[in-house]
C-alpha cells in the first residue's frame, strides 16, 4: 500500500531545494562579510574562517562516526551556521573559544536533534548564547573598527554602543548626554561601531535582505515584525521619557536586531510556517528583545529573545495554521 511521507522542514517547492536556499542566504551574507573585513580586518577573516571550517568538521565527523549516516555538508547548511556564529562573536575571540561555539552549535543546537530539519532552536543562536555564558569576559571584549584591521588578539578595544547606553542611564546620565559618546546615526548605518563582526553594519544587511525578499528565499513577514516591533516599543518608551530612554532609531542601528531579525530569526526550521504565525513570532522576539536591553542585566537580548521565541514555535504552529486544501469552513452559529 502507498503512504504519504512527510519528512520534517524545511520543505520547499517551485524548484528550489535546500541546498540551493542554504546557499542563497550565504550569498546575501556576503556585503555584511566585507563590511565586518573591511571595518576589523585580520580578525574578521581568522574569526570566520575557524567558525566556517569548524563547524563542517564538526557535522561531518558526528554524523561519519557517530549517526553513521551520509554526509550532509554540502547543503550549505552547516557553512551558514558556522558563517552565522561568526557574525555573532567579537573578531579577537580566541581559536579555541570559537571551535568550542562550533561543537556547540552543531553538536548540541543541530545534531543531537537528529539533524536539519529537526532542530527546534537556531544552532548558532545556542553555540553563541552557550559562549556568552560560558566565557562572559571573552565574549565582551569588543575591536575597534577600523583601528584593529591588521591586529587579532591585540586588537584595541572598546565599548559598544549598547553598552555605553546601559551603563550610563545606570549611572544617572540622560540620553542626550550619552549619544554625544556615541557614533553617529549615519555610522552606525554603515557600520562604524564597536560590536560583533556581523552586526555593525546596517546597510549590509538591508542589501542582503532585499536579495532574499527578490529571490524569494524568504518573506517579509518576520524581518518586518520584529523591526517594526521594537520601532514602536522603543519609541512609546521614547516618547514617555525622551531623557531615561533611546529612541527607535538608536536600538534599530545597534546591537544585533538587523543581524538577527533578516538572519537568525528567519531560520527555516525553527521560525513558524503560517505567515500570520511569523507576525506574532516576530512581535515576539521584538517586544522581549526590547524587554532585556531597556529593563533586563543584559545591554542586548536579540539572541535570547530568538531562542524563546524559537521554543513557542510549535505551540504558534499547532494554533495558526492555515486552512487545509479541501477544509469547508463551517458558519458561525448565530
Amino acid at each position: 500500500m502507498n503512504r504519504l511521507t512527510v519528512s520534517p522542514s524545511p520543505h520547499v517547492h517551485s524548484g528550489d531545494s535546500v541546498k540551493k536556499n542554504m546557499y542563497g542566504v550565504i550569498i546575501a551574507l556576503v556585503p555584511a562579510l566585507a563590511a565586518s573585513l573591511y571595518y576589523f580586518g585580520l580578525g574578521a577573516a581568522i574569526v570566520t574562517i575557524t567558525a566556517v571550517l569548524s563547524c563542517v568538521f564538526f557535522e561531518w565527523a558526528i554524523q561519519k562516526f557517530l549517526l553513521k549516516n551520509e554526509s550532509t555538508i554540502m547543503d550549505g547548511s552547516a557553512a551558514l551556521t558556522g558563517l552565522l556564529l561568526a557574525f555573532n562573536m567579537p573578531t579577537n575571540l580566541p581559536l579555541w573559544i570559537i571551535i568550542i561555539g562550533s561543537l556547540v552549535a552543531i553538536g548540541i543546537g543541530k545534531m543531537s536533534f537528529g539533524g536539519l530539519g529537526n532542530n527546534p532552536f537556531n544552532p548558532a543562536l545556542v553555540g553563541r548564547v552557550f559562549l556568552l555564558i560560558s566565557f562572559p569576559v571573552q565574549m565582551t571584549l569588543w575591536p575597534k573598527p577600523i583601528e584593529s584591521q591588521a591586529s587579532y588578539l591585540d586588537a584595541s578595544t572598546g565599548a559598544t554602543p549598547l553598552s555605553i547606553m546601559k551603563e550610563g542611564l545606570a549611572n544617572g546620565e540622560s540620553v542626550s548626554a550619552l549619544m554625544a559618546k556615541i557614533p553617529s546615526y549615519t555610522e552606525l548605518f554603515f557600520g562604524n561601531s564597536g560590536g560583533s563582526g556581523g552586526e555593525v553594519a546596517a546597510i549590509a544587511l538591508l542589501v542582503g535582505l532585499l536579495f532574499m525578499l527578490i529571490r524569494k528565499i524568504i518573506t517579509w513577514h518576520i524581518p518586518v515584525a520584529v523591526i517594526g516591533s521594537v520601532a514602536v516599543f522603543t519609541g512609546i518608551l521614547h516618547l514617555v521619557n525622551p531623557e531615561a530612554y533611546a529612541g527607535p532609531l538608536f536600538h534599530l542601528l545597534t546591537g544585533g536586531v538587523m543581524l538577527g531579525a533578516i538572519f537568525m530569526a528567519t531560520d527555516y526550521v525553527s521560525s513558524p510556517m503560517a505567515n500570520k504565525g511569523m507576525i506574532i513570532y516576530g512581535i515576539g522576539i521584538g517586544v522581549i528583545t526590547v524587554v532585556i536591553r531597556v529593563f533586563g542585566a543584559y545591554p542586548e537580548g536579540v539572541s535570547f529573545a530568538i531562542l524563546i521565541m524559537n521554543g513557542f514555535v510549535p505551540l504558534i504552529d499547532k494554533y495558526v495554521k492555515p486552512k487545509r486544501f479541501g477544509e469547508v469552513v463551517k458558519p458561525a452559529k448565530a
